[in-house]
């Protein structure tokens, strides 16, 4: 173990021996009774307030020390912000004995140990506010240096921590040299709490459904299978939680939603994760109209409440959320980017048609994986500003109705926001029988071999037998949405703790 120790992880750990030496716990048990933080108080001391602040109790990480010989300012971060602390000697040492400050604070502390102080505010010549401590305790002793990030004069960082295998491996770490990225994750939980909110004043009920499912339904995409070993059965982690909602629909209920924790086991890019969070809800007596103009009504309060304007900086562009957003069927879209009318070609023409785009494609991919492949590689990075694209082919989409005027479609659209799909909702497809036979034409194409088809799930049929009513229902992409709302390139930098590859041991480097 220690040969793989660093020279300043060795000297702490002997620092650390040293402490219990002393007879000093360097990882106390008792609650610390924190009464004050770093920014509300630098917001609210003043020379009227200061009896106010005549004896707090501070607790946080050391992020500076300054030693002035009988004196130590140290800067420590709380999960508010930074503030520093003044420490002199007789203060914290009132009597004869002076280990305390002697050895403790002057050899045996470090950037990155969590202490707390109890004081009194003040201001420095310097005019910074500061607490002036009475009492010292460390409360956790770090054993790892901290990497150093620069900042100027202001505290803005120019020197970030930008190599990836730290930011995303050691979050815990990126978190504490880098507070600010903590902005990304305090509006991720503002835009889900601004979604429930919508959701719930107009009648939504929030819903829980099986993450483990013995049949992998409700989307086209390959899942992570496990074994159950008291049932002796195999099992798969869910891919999405639609035909779960949809039999609660069938049970009467009007209006579900789930903020779904759902897993496929595909690759991994700027914008996709194995695990990742997927909102769906499912309304009775509704259709792909009124999904629409409700869509466009919680982005735009989505964009107001994390921003106060319709307007986003996503990168390069300025997104407008103001309602209502373009609409175009998928059949023109590719029209208008390829040059080719798609509408009436079957399955070898449309092959031919990926060959003459130079479309990777086999002849596993059915009609409406080809016409997926067209749009998603030549059209769809085009939408930059909120599009809905509408009409899908019948093919493409297995638990769709059909469309009430257009044979060969189905009532779907897709939300595409700066070039990536966010949202897809459809008239969910209540006849039995034909879900069925799209069930079973999914099972030819798994048969031709892919690995994506949708499996044959006999309960969810039965369901549909006993009826269910006219539904229809959505599915937005929580961490592209956080992404696009927040202005992250990458869906790493919105998960606290995205997947990663095996970390390698330093003798296999």
């Amino acid at each position: 173990m220690s040969a793989q120790l660093s020279e300043q992880e060795i000297i702490r750990r002997n620092k650390l021996e040293k402490l219990e030496a002393l007879g000093i716990n360097p990882y106390p048990a008792p609650l610390y009774p924190v009464t004050h933080y770093s920014t509300d108080i630098k917001n609210a001391f003043t020379e009227e307030t200061k009896e106010q602040f005549a004896d707090v109790c501070i607790a946080g990480r050391i992020m500076s020390i300054n030693d002035k010989g009988k004196v130590f300012f140290i800067k420590i971060q709380d999960s508010k912000g930074i503030i520093q602390l003044y420490v002199r000697k007789d203060d914290v040492c009132p009597g004869e004995n002076k280990t305390l400050f002697d050895e403790v604070i002057k050899h045996l502390i470090d950037l990155g140990d969590i202490i707390g102080v109890t004081g009194f505010v003040f201001v420095t010549r310097t005019g910074e506010i500061s607490v002036h401590a009475k009492s010292f305790t460390l409360l956790s002793k770090s054993l790892k240096p901290l990497p150093v990030v620069k900042r100027d004069d202001e505290g803005n960082v120019y020197d970030e921590v930008t190599d990836p295998e730290f930011r995303y491996r050691q979050r815990y770490a990126h978190l504490i040299v880098q507070p600010e990225i903590k902005n990304t994750f305090v509006k991720r939980t503002k835009l889900i709490n601004t979604i429930r909110h919508f959701l719930n004043e107009r009648g939504a009920f929030e819903v829980e459904t099986p993450v483990l499912q013995p049949i992998p339904g409700g989307a086209a995409a390959r899942p992570f299978v496990t074994h159950h070993n008291a049932l002796d059965i195999p099992l798969y982690m869910r891919i999405a939680n639609e035909l779960y909602l949809k039999r609660l629909i069938v049970g009467g209920f009007d209006w579900v939603y789930e903020f779904s924790r759902d897993f496929r086991n595909e690759g991994m890019d700027r914008t996709h994760n194995p695990e990742f969070t997927i909102l769906e809800w499912y309304t009775a007596y509704k259709d792909y109209f009124w999904m629409m103009e409700t869509t466009e009504q919680l982005f735009e309060q989505i964009a107001l409440a994390l921003h106060g304007t319709t307007e986003v900086k996503v990168g390069d562009n300025i997104i407008s959320f103001k309602a209502p957003f373009k609409r175009i069927s998928i059949y023109d879209a590719i029209k208008e980017y390829t040059g080719f009318d798609v509408s009436e070609m079957n399955e070898e023409q449309l092959y031919e048609v990926c060959k003459q785009l130079h479309l990777e494609v086999d002849k596993s991919m059915g009609k409406g994986k080809l016409v997926d492949t067209i749009f998603g590689e030549k059209a769809e990075g085009n939408f930059i500003q909120p599009t809905f694209i509408i009409d899908y082919p019948v093919e493409m989409s297995p638990l769709t109705k059909k469309h009430r005027s257009k044979p060969g479609l189905v009532e779907r659209f897709e939300l595409m926001v700066n070039g990536k799909e966010l949202a897809n909702a459809y008239t969910e497809l209540n006849d039995p029988v034909d879900q069925r036979e799209r069930f079973e034409e999914q099972s030819r194409l798994m048969e031709r071999g892919d690995d994506e088809a949708m499996y044959i799930d006999e309960d969810f049929l039965r369901a549909l037998e006993y009826g269910m009513p006219p539904t229809s229902g959505i599915g937005i992409g929580i961490d592209r949405l956080c992404m696009l709302m927040t202005n992250q390139p990458s869906i790493q930098d919105v998960l606290f703790f995205p997947q990663m590859r095996p970390e390698r041991k330093p003798d296999e480097a």
